[in-house]
């Protein structure tokens, strides 16, 4: 004839909980707290409570709205609901346009400044060629001076008595 609950908290943090079969635990709270009058269940806990049911209220209808943007369960709306559901789809589409499009043009940029790199590095590149050609030409064309050169003028040395050192030996 009993009414028994009976708590057990580990020392792990693991809750453990019997309630005698034909009650529940907020039962046997409910019935102590009216008949001790001690208040095992305050206005800060009780505001949680609610809040924490206010939230779980929330959640469900985000689920629920989620569910209709994935076009799941949308049989049961009604016209103004459809009509609302569609203008956030709109919005929606609209932005990912908008990002794709902001996408695209930096692409383009982006292509268009490595266009322009290619070209002033090809320049580059063309006026070093140049360079080195030129450069080459321009020592091949000594060393073809000189060998045409060599047979045209042979070489002599002329000794003059006004050097210091040649007057000396005289």
């Amino acid at each position: 004839d009993a009414k028994v609950s009976l708590v057990i908290i580990g020392s792990s943090g693991k809750i453990h909980e019997y309630c005698s079969p034909s009650t529940t635990l907020p039962d046997i709270l409910e019935r102590y707290h009216k008949q001790s009058g001690k208040k095992l269940w305050d206005a800060k806990h009780e505001n949680l409570s609610n809040e924490i049911d206010r939230i779980k209220k929330e959640n469900d209808n985000m689920q629920i709205e989620l569910r209709h943007l994935k076009g799941e369960d949308i049989t049961s709306l009604h016209y103004k609901e459809l009509m609302a559901l569609e203008d956030t789809l709109e919005n929606g589409l609209f932005g990912v346009r908008e990002k794709q499009m902001e996408i695209y043009r930096m692409m383009k940029k982006n292509d268009r400044i490595l266009e322009e790199e290619h070209k002033e590095l090809n320049f580059v590149l063309q006026q070093r060629e140049m360079a080195m050609e030129r450069r080459e030409m321009e020592h091949n064309g000594y060393h073809q001076q000189l060998q045409e050169f060599e047979p045209q003028m042979p070489f002599t040395f002329r000794i003059q008595p006004m050097h210091p050192n040649l007057q000396e030996r005289m």
